[in-house]
């Protein structure tokens, strides 16, 4: 096998709750993640020499060794002492900088598809170790489902996720915002309003999705969210067309909202297309990285 090509998920978050700072900077979280059904196309293919050339129909994603695609090639290269050239084709459909893992998800497609093009036979968990050490979100990224991630996002513990029937809006607005700025922008000490993750678990385990939508809390968007209007305005938009509940992903700026209704989320798809150019209507999915055919 010279070539492969796989889905790259999104993700968008249930909660997030921030627990404390560790001495390297990074910061200890609790959050319920959620695999959608809006997907990068990975494609991969050998090269005759030992260049690393990454593509994309995207303006915006970096084609040099800064693209985490480019670092997860070169990580399996070193660690398995293979010097074959790669070329990463990378079709973008997910938005970019918006909280929803759209690299992270990238980077574990990469993984997974030069497991099986070099033939290295690892396990799914060998994949996950390795992704870890390209970022705390792509160990999540290989598997998908639903999960509660705790430590610095790497511990996973996978739960029942939301069903097929809730359609899931997504709105992102025209902003790039900085995870690193936003995680130091948290003021630890005082964090008015945190997620009952035990309870969300309990609510998804029910299929009492009112309830979900309506006790899903991310800590960081008392950050983005003051910096950037358009999330509450998102929400609003969302609210108003019956949406059950309306929250910000990751670390901003996409927004979701939860509807019971598909026709209530395709009308606040219209109405948000007015304001906004990346909204999408999806629904959840039970998987991570998928290899195409």
């Amino acid at each position: 096998m010279n070539s492969i090509e796989l889905k790259s998920r999104a993700k968008i978050n249930l909660s997030i709750d921030v627990l404390g700072k560790r001495e390297d900077g990074y910061h200890l979280v609790e959050m319920i993640m959620q695999t959608i059904d809006l997907y990068d196309i990975i494609k991969i293919k050998e090269l005759c020499t030992d260049d690393i050339i990454i593509k994309s129909n995207s303006k915006d994603v970096p084609l040099d060794d800064s693209n985490i695609v480019y670092k997860a090639i070169k990580l399996l290269q070193g660690k398995f002492n293979i010097n074959k050239g790669i070329e990463v084709f990378i079709q973008k459909n997910i938005p970019i900088a918006a909280g929803m893992a759209g690299g992270s998800s990238n980077a574990a497609a990469v993984l997974v598809g030069l497991n099986k093009i070099w033939n290295l036979n690892l396990e799914q968990e060998d994949l996950q170790k390795i992704g870890f050490l390209l970022g705390a979100d792509v160990p999540y990224c290989i598997s998908g489902k639903a999960a509660i991630a705790s430590g610095v996002g790497e511990k996973l513990t996978y739960i029942k996720g939301l069903p097929h029937n809730v359609s899931i809006l997504v709105c992102k607005p025209n902003l790039f915002v900085s995870t690193k700025e936003v995680y130091e922008g948290l003021d630890l000490n005082n964090i008015q309003s945190r997620p009952n993750n035990k309870n969300l678990i309990n609510y998804l385990e029910k299929e009492d999705i009112e309830s979900v939508a309506k006790y899903m809390v991310n800590v960081l968007e008392s950050v983005t969210g003051k910096r950037h209007e358009e999330i509450e305005d998102i929400e609003e938009i969302m609210m108003n067309n019956n949406a059950l509940g309306s929250m910000m992903s990751g670390s901003g700026p996409t927004v979701f909202g939860l509807f019971k209704n598909e026709e209530d989320a395709l009308k606040g798809k219209e109405d948000l297309l007015k304001k906004y150019e990346q909204v999408y209507v999806v629904k959840s999915s039970e998987k991570g990285v998928e290899v195409n055919g």
